[in-house]
C-alpha cells in the first residue's frame, strides 16, 4: 500500500478534515477538496460536499496551470485536499500535485471514512 508521508503528503483524519472544510467555508475558494475517483465511482456514492470530481487520469492535465485542459479551480498557492475509495489514488495523486509545485496538499483517504464518520455528502 501507498502511504501518504512516503510520499511526502500530509494525511488527516475526519476531524482535522473538518476543520479544514470549515476554513474553506471562510476562506472562500482558497482551499479547494479533489475527488480523484472515476465518474461512475462518484455516481454510486456521491462526493464530499463542494467537491471536484477530477479522476486520477486527468489530474496532471487540469492541475498544470500551462496545460490547455487547466482547470481554474486549481492553482499551486491554493490548499488542495484530495481523496479516493481507499487512499492509494489520492497519496499518489497529492505526489503529483507537490511535484507540480502546490505546496499545501492534504490527503483525506477514504471516501467511505468521510462518509461513515457523518462527512458532509453531495449525490451525483
Amino acid at each position: 500500500a501507498v502511504r501518504s508521508r512516503e510520499l511526502g503528503v500530509v494525511g488527516v483524519d475526519e476531524d482535522a478534515a473538518g476543520a479544514i472544510c470549515h476554513v474553506r467555508s471562510e476562506r472562500k475558494g482558497d482551499v479547494v477538496v479533489v475527488d480523484v475517483r472515476d465518474a461512475p465511482e462518484v455516481v454510486a456514492s456521491g462526493k464530499v460536499k463542494g467537491a471536484l470530481n477530477i479522476s486520477r487520469g486527468m489530474l496532471e492535465f487540469r492541475a498544470d496551470p500551462a496545460s490547455p485542459y487547466h482547470d481554474a479551480h486549481l492553482s499551486p498557492d491554493k490548499t488542495v485536499i484530495v481523496y479516493c475509495a481507499s487512499g492509494g489514488r489520492s497519496a499518489l495523486s497529492g505526489k503529483a500535485l507537490k511535484d507540480l509545485g502546490y505546496a499545501n496538499v492534504f490527503n483525506l483517504g477514504a471516501f467511505k471514512d468521510w462518509a461513515e464518520s457523518g462527512g458532509e455528502i453531495d449525490k451525483a
